[in-house]
């Protein structure tokens, strides 16, 4: 399928989504959400994609929301209507059940600090240049940016960004753990796709189960996540990829796992 704001590869079970609007700095609007959520349903239903890569160009990966949308929003119901969108986006890429990277080089501001968020990982180019500006613009960053980055960050680190709208480069963000990972810009896709190989070659329902307990229990007390991590441990124990992965380790041999 054709898309007009992004592009859409796979490669050696890695689905890459490009965001394709340069001449906006990759700006997040209507139709880019709406195409995000289409090439999500064709990733969802592709057994042959384990992980996802989401990234934009060498100096940009997204500058935000379009603020000509923004400008447009007369009332509260169209203001509720334009962030249920942005949110229910950024939330199925965060409970897509394959893994995902954020590639990040150049801004990643607002939307695009938030699209990064909804990313399992994130690994930053050395000119990426990270923040969340709405609070300059009289708003707040309503695409899950006051809920995820104080999980990521730190309560006190994610207000200080909030109420300042500063924005951040690559090697503060890693130090604050908001990044993996910080490499060349000429390395970026490089390092993204090393990363993903990785994951690919694990069994494919561990890998969901693991990203299904972590993401839920993240949200609960302590002793719920417990039990979800347990149920998950018991799950995994009546995989064809369990027996093969014990199996391999006595035989001291390289596991060949089936993802079943």
């Amino acid at each position: 399928m054709e898309y007009k704001t992004l592009l859409y590869e796979k490669k050696d079970r890695i689905g890459i989504i490009t965001i394709n609007r340069p001449k906006r700095m990759n700006a997040l609007n209507g139709t880019v959400l709406e195409e995000f959520n289409q090439v999500l349903s064709e990733i969802e239903g592709d057994d042959d994609v384990k992980v996802v890569i989401i990234t934009g160009n060498e100096k940009c990966f997204a500058a935000g929301a379009d603020i000509t949308e923004i400008s447009e929003l007369a009332t509260p119901l169209d203001a509720h209507v334009f962030i249920k969108n942005a949110q229910s986006t950024f939330n199925r890429i965060e409970d897509l059940e394959k893994p995902s990277i954020a590639a990040i080089a150049g801004p990643a501001l607002g939307g695009g600090c938030e699209l990064s968020m909804a990313c399992d990982l994130r690994i930053a180019a050395e000119n990426a240049m990270i923040g969340l500006p709405e609070i300059k613009l009289g708003v707040l960053p309503g695409g899950g940016g006051t809920q995820r980055l104080p999980r990521l960050v730190g309560l006190t680190k994610a207000k200080e960004l909030l109420y300042t709208g500063d924005f951040i480069d690559a090697k503060e963000a890693y130090r604050i753990g908001l990044v993996n990972k910080v490499v060349p810009v000429e390395s970026l896709m490089d390092e993204a796709i090393k990363m993903a190989k990785k994951m690919v070659a694990q069994p494919g329902v561990a890998l969901k189960v693991i990203k299904n307990v972590v993401n839920t229990g993240i949200n609960v007390d302590l002793r719920t996540g417990l039990a979800v991590e347990a149920r998950g441990f018991e799950i995994l124990c009546s995989t064809e990829d369990r027996i093969e992965g014990v199996k391999a380790f006595l035989e001291k041999r390289k596991p060949v796992f089936k993802d079943k």
